[in-house]
């Protein structure tokens, strides 16, 4: 019995899980002084204007928005896509950022990217300086 209870636990994690927007890739290209644009490429198992990845952005640890990407329609048959946001100011005594996806059903996803500002490659990200 709890080996048929842990199963199914474990299958409606995933499901809650399933339909939740996913970052595949983060690119970010130093513009200027202090200034970014970041590229971000999703996943997202859109279904049409009621649920779909509507936005990314880009935070401190702190939780401070330093830069917000509103995607204004579903992506159904373009999967996954990229998108991309200039003007991002990120101080040069940062250390990091993090980069966070919205779906309009689940909001934030649990999915994160943290980019080390220090390291011009991790997981999921790349980092281009001037």
């Amino acid at each position: 019995m709890k080996g048929i209870i842990t199963i199914s636990l474990l299958l409606l994690s995933t499901l809650a899980t399933a339909a939740e927007v996913k970052i595949l890739q983060v690119e970010l290209r130093e513009q200027g002084p202090q200034t970014w644009r970041a590229a971000v490429t999703l996943r997202h198992a859109d279904t049409g204007w009621e649920h779909y990845a509507d936005g990314w952005r880009v935070v401190t640890p702190d939780g401070e928005v330093l830069g917000h990407r509103t995607l204004h329609h579903p992506h159904v048959n373009e999967q996954p896509f990229t998108r991309s946001l200039s003007g991002i100011a990120i101080s040069q005594d940062m250390t990091q950022v993090i980069v966070e996806a919205h779906d309009k059903v689940h909001g934030w996803s649990p999915d994160r990217v943290t980019v080390d500002l220090k390291q011009s490659q991790g997981e999921r990200y790349r980092l281009e300086r001037r």
